[in-house]
């Protein structure tokens, strides 16, 4: 199993290129179900959980072709609509090949999913969404079992929690519905309007982009087109919290700014200096130990808990205490006690973690538990004394590509070791 071995103590710089991102990637990879005519993605991040969800569309026949960062579909070839467990239970974004399944082909069975165990995210809200556009679905030895007797019917969908792969799925669904479909309590996350914006150029009819309602007018068939995967803004800011708290300077290019101000808010008020361009972001932290700040994690365009772990780490050897609420996911403090192994102070009750800077963490053996946890595991690393080794890193290659050789490019020392 890889581990990364990573020297700390060094001040990083230099610019890193931001891949596109993962949770934009998967849901625009099952849309590629939609169309009937092929379809191109391009800016598609190398990860293990694109790589996986390919494999699962590619197993429903669809003949998918992945060369460099651009992957192709063409769904004239689909023989069945089973998606099953060995390829679902890695990863909970597979559900989203369930809407379009049934919307295009009127049937699907698709595994209940897996993923990192960061808390409970039922898919009953998928499922109700799906009923409530005419979908008979059972539930049975682990199974979503899902038919409609000719299209889904448009309709009223209201979310009784704001859920990003539920938006997606029904979203999807509703492209290919008979009427209109109203889905109300929609997550306003920038990945969904990147879905949005790909089923609009396939053909599909979408009102309400960026807000909490949107309005979805069915139609008989789709056409694939040409899109490319949005930036990754927690990969931007991941690599932005490398640079603060190593008290560096990283400018990263090829992203968006718009769609982190929470985020960048968050390093200026740390004490750093944030540049924005139109595709690039700069964070100076010009040598300084940051200030700890204080946030709550909330649905976009709110803080989002993605980029939970990263700050608490840099909150870890800020200047002051802070306090961090987490609101989305109930069990998301798993790297605090890997954390306090480096000599952080960190106290959690329930959803909330008082942070009281240390001027400085010790290296230590550490464990990931989860993608975003593992990033944090590394920017403490980065910034400690000695030698950390960092166990179960297959986590961060969920959904960092090439980390090592992008933190290299900055000038951390780190390397993937074999055990």
């Amino acid at each position: 199993m890889d581990k990364f071995l990573i020297q700390g103590g060094t001040r990083l710089e230099g610019e890193v290129r931001i891949s596109g991102a993962k949770n934009a990637a998967l849901p625009l990879l099952a849309a590629m179900i939609l169309p009937e005519t092929p379809t191109k993605l391009t800016n598609v991040p190398h990860l293990k959980d694109v790589n996986t969800l390919v494999q699962l569309i590619g197993g429903l026949g669809i003949t998918m072709t992945y060369e460099g960062d651009t992957v192709t579909a063409d769904t004239s070839t689909l023989d069945n609509q089973f998606a099953p467990y060995e390829l679902v239970k890695t990863m909970r974004a597979s559900i989203l090949v369930l809407g379009p399944l049934v919307a295009r082909y009127g049937s699907a069975k698709v595994s209940l999913p897996g993923g990192c165990a960061i808390g409970s995210r039922p898919v009953d809200q998928h499922l109700k969404a799906l009923e409530a556009l005419g979908a008979e679905i059972e539930v049975e030895a682990g199974y979503v079992h899902a038919k409609v007797d000719g299209r889904l019917k448009g309709g009223e969908v209201i979310f009784d929690m704001v859920t990003v792969g539920g938006t997606e799925n029904i979203l999807m669904a509703a492209a290919l519905a008979e009427g209109v479909t109203t889905i109300r309590n929609a997550a306003r996350e920038p990945e969904i309007t990147d879905l949005a914006k790909m089923l609009i150029a396939m053909g599909a009819k979408i009102e309400g982009l960026d807000t909490d309602t949107l309005v979805v007018t069915g139609v008989e068939k789709l056409h694939g087109c040409e899109y490319a995967v949005v930036a990754d803004r927690i990969e931007t800011g991941s690599y932005l919290a490398a640079a603060a708290i190593t008290g560096g300077r990283v400018k990263t290019t090829h992203t968006d700014p718009t769609l982190m101000e929470s985020v960048l808010e968050k390093f200026e008020e740390m004490g750093a200096e944030v540049t924005r361009g139109d595709d690039w972001i700069e964070l100076d932290m010009m040598g300084k130990r940051p200030k700890a700040v204080s946030f709550q994690t909330l649905p976009h365009p709110d803080f989002p808990t993605d980029m939970q772990a990263q700050i608490m780490a840099v909150n870890a050897i800020g200047r002051g205490f802070a306090t961090i609420s987490e609101t989305i996911f109930e069990n998301r403090f798993m790297h605090v006690p890997e954390l306090s192994r480096m000599g952080a102070n960190i106290q959690v009750e329930g959803n909330d973690a008082v942070v009281t800077g240390v001027e400085k963490l010790s290296a230590a053996p550490v464990m990931a538990t989860d993608l975003r946890a593992s990033f944090s595991l590394v920017l403490a690393a980065l910034a400690a004394d000695g030698e950390t080794l960092i166990d179960r890193i297959y986590h961060i290659d969920r959904g960092y590509e090439d980390v090592e050789a992008k933190l290299q490019g900055i000038g951390a020392q780190i390397k993937r070791v074999s055990s």
